[in-house]
């Protein structure tokens, strides 16, 4: 199982421009079947799709389509064990508390890897090897 970031479903929403090319890799990315995600994630990416300054702002209604049409990955749930094991990581890692929950929930899925472009690419933390796909 492979654990997808935010910044993943975000670009895959790009019409295009300077971020093309990981537009196309995102929207590739999502075609594969052995994905898992967070609630954590749908929330980010639900506040930032929908965000009135962003330059093309999803409506409501579309995000929420696109965020059901991703519940067909594995999705970790938040949970009292997934904050605790996300403090725990955050101390040994010194990572923010949100990369720390990220991490914890691609440990909890059972992903070895994390695509992401917002943490050290290469890195592993514990099981999980964090990988860029955008470089």
């Amino acid at each position: 199982m492979t654990f997808v970031d935010t910044n993943i479903l975000l670009y895959a929403i790009c019409p295009g421009g300077q971020d093309q090319a990981k537009a196309q890799t995102a929207r590739q990315i999502l075609r594969r079947d052995d994905l898992a995600l967070s609630v954590q994630v749908l929330q980010e990416f639900y506040v930032q799709a929908t965000r009135p300054t962003r330059t093309q702002p999803l409506a409501h209604a579309d995000a929420t389509a696109l965020i059901e049409l991703w519940l067909r990955f594995q999705v970790v749930d938040l949970s009292v064990p997934l904050l605790q094991a996300a403090l725990r990581l955050k101390a040994r890692y010194q990572t923010s508390y949100w990369d720390a929950a990220i991490l914890a929930a691609a440990t909890t899925a059972g992903c070895e890897e994390l695509l992401s472009e917002d943490l050290n690419p290469g890195q592993s933390y514990g099981s999980i090897r964090v990988v860029n796909p955008f470089s």
